[in-house]
């Protein structure tokens, strides 16, 4: 066994960075941390990635959050916590802000800080013996206001405080009711499943969804703080693309599109 580590894995158009530590339930070291936001970067530079996935090693976990082995060094002075925190911002930061989609491909534990990478996701697809928890109330852990930000962004007041101050595990049917996740199939239908969902969004006219991330990602701030031109500016980029004008001819002619992201 190798050592833990992120694993940048590209097929056609679809890129998928695994997190590989199966040992501790693909629990995120600090040196994976620092790993994810260079490679969101890889991925969404390269012209012919049209959907970057995060996926996981092993059947039993996606992830068990950070890696808890690492917190007497990592975790316990003050100057120690601030570099930890900000290097895990940087990694979700890079995952919330890619200009392609991004989707979190969870099986069995998503606890944690596995939960909040899934959810700087765009798409969670689950499979149905997933289950989700932030047991930090469980480990005395000062659980970040960032993530906590985050959580609310994606879920709402309610849910969070629920999942946060009882750390109780969620079953994948109350993730899906929650909106934790997307798209749910069956142990024996997932991998099929999903990988037809990632190859019908890397379809997709990339241009478009990369107008709809930047009007989403506008709406959810503050009003104060929105940038409204730059998402109609992408919007009606959209409209004078070469994309545009394959999208009505193969509607036209009966076919698939091919999009170019031109």
């Amino acid at each position: 066994m190798g050592d833990p580590c992120l694993r940048y894995e590209r097929s056609d158009a679809i890129v998928v960075i695994k997190i590989d530590h199966p040992a501790r339930l693909n629990a995120m070291s600090f040196s994976m941390w620092q790993e994810l936001s260079g490679l969101v970067t890889r991925a969404n530079a390269d012209e012919a990635v049209r959907v970057v996935a995060l996926s996981s090693v092993g059947e039993r976990a996606f992830s068990a959050g950070a890696d808890i082995s690492q917190f007497d060094e990592r975790r316990s002075a003050a100057a120690a916590v601030a570099e930890y925190e900000a290097v895990v911002t940087a990694g979700l930061t890079a995952l919330e802000n890619s200009g392609k989609p991004t989707v979190a491909l969870v099986r069995g534990i998503c606890y944690g800080g596995g939960l909040i990478l899934s959810l700087a996701c765009d798409l969670r697809f689950v499979r149905q013996d997933a289950r989700f928890c932030v047991p930090a109330a469980h480990l005395g852990i000062g659980y970040a206001t960032s993530n906590i930000a985050l959580m609310i962004k994606k879920l709402g007041v309610g849910p969070t405080s629920d999942i946060l101050m009882s750390a109780r595990v969620l079953d994948s049917d109350e993730a899906l009711r929650l909106g934790i996740a997307n798209r749910m199939w069956t142990q024996a239908g997932f991998e099929e499943g999903a990988a037809t969902a990632l190859r019908a969004l890397a379809g997709n006219a990339p241009l478009t969804i990369r107008a709809m991330k930047r009007g989403i990602a506008e709406l959810m701030k503050a009003d104060s703080d929105r940038d409204l031109t730059a998402a109609d500016l992408a919007v009606s980029q959209c409209f004078s693309s070469e994309d545009y004008r394959e999208g009505q001819k193969a509607f036209l002619e009966k076919r698939d599109p091919q999009f170019r992201g031109r």
